[in-house]
C-alpha cells in the first residue's frame, strides 16, 4: 500500500479478505511487515483444503481476489481500487517476494540471467522482439487516448479538478517498455550505482 496507509487496517482488510475466501476451508497464515514505508502483508495459502480439494487459481481467480480485497480496503477506510496493471500503465514485469529481496542485495541469480540475456541481444532484436515492442507501444498509445477521452469528457462535465488529475496521470505514466527493455534499464542502472544490501537477516 501507499505510505502513509494506517498499518492495522491494512491487515485488518486481509483477515476479513481471507476470512471470506478460505475460513473453514484451506488453512492460512499471514505476517505483517512494517519494516518499509509500504505496509503489506504476506499470506500463505495451504494448497490443499480440509477436503482435500486443491485450490484452482486463474487469471480470473486473481483478478476476482484483486476486486474482492480492494472491497474489504474500502469498508476499513483506505482508499483503494483493483483497475489491472495494463490500465494504470505499468509495463515493468512483476517479481516474486523473494525474487526481488534478492535483487535488492545484488544476489538474485535469476534476475542476474534475465538482465544478462537481454542486454546480450542488444544489437540484434529478432522479429518477434520487435512484434513485442510495437504492441507495448500500440496498447500505450491506446491507453493514453482513452484516458484522455475520459479527461475531456470530465471537462464537459465541469470537473475540472478531476480532468486535470486524469491529463496529469497520463503525463506522468511510466515508459511503455517491454519486459527486455526493463532488465536492460536495470542492468544500466546497476552498472551505474552499486547495489543495495538487505538490512534484514539473510535467509
Amino acid at each position: 500500500m501507499p505510505a502513509g496507509t494506517p498499518a492495522d487496517k491494512v491487515l485488518r482488510a486481509t483477515q476479513e479478505f481471507c476470512r471470506e475466501q478460505w475460513a473453514l476451508k484451506h488453512r492460512y497464515a499471514m505476517a505483517l511487515h512494517t519494516d518499509e514505508p509500504h505496509p503489506h502483508v504476506h499470506v500463505i495459502v495451504k494448497a490443499v483444503s480440509e477436503l482435500g480439494e486443491r485450490l484452482d487459481i486463474h487469471k480470473a481467480t486473481l483478478r476476482g481476489w484483486r476486486e474482492a480485497f480492494a472491497g474489504h480496503l474500502r469498508r476499513v477506510g483506505v482508499p483503494a481500487n483493483a483497475t489491472p496493471r495494463v490500465v494504470r500503465g505499468e509495463t515493468r514485469p512483476r517479481r516474486s517476494d523473494a525474487v526481488y529481496r534478492a535483487a535488492r542485495r545484488g544476489a538474485s541469480t535469476h534476475m542476474r540471467a534475465r538482465i544478462e540475456k537481454a542486454a546480450a541481444a542488444v544489437g540484434a532484436p529478432d522479429r518477434a522482439v520487435a512484434l513485442a515492442i510495437r504492441q507495448v507501444r500500440e496498447t500505450r498509445r491506446a491507453l493514453a487516448r482513452g484516458w484522455l477521452a475520459v479527461s475531456d469528457a470530465l471537462k464537459n462535465q465541469r470537473e475540472t479538478r478531476h480532468a486535470d488529475q486524469t491529463r496529469r496521470f497520463v503525463q506522468t505514466l511510466p515508459p511503455a517498455r517491454t519486459e527486455r527493455e526493463w532488465l536492460r534499464a536495470e542492468h544500466i542502472d546497476r552498472t551505474k550505482s552499486p547495489p543495495t544490501h538487505d538490512r534484514g537477516r539473510a535467509r
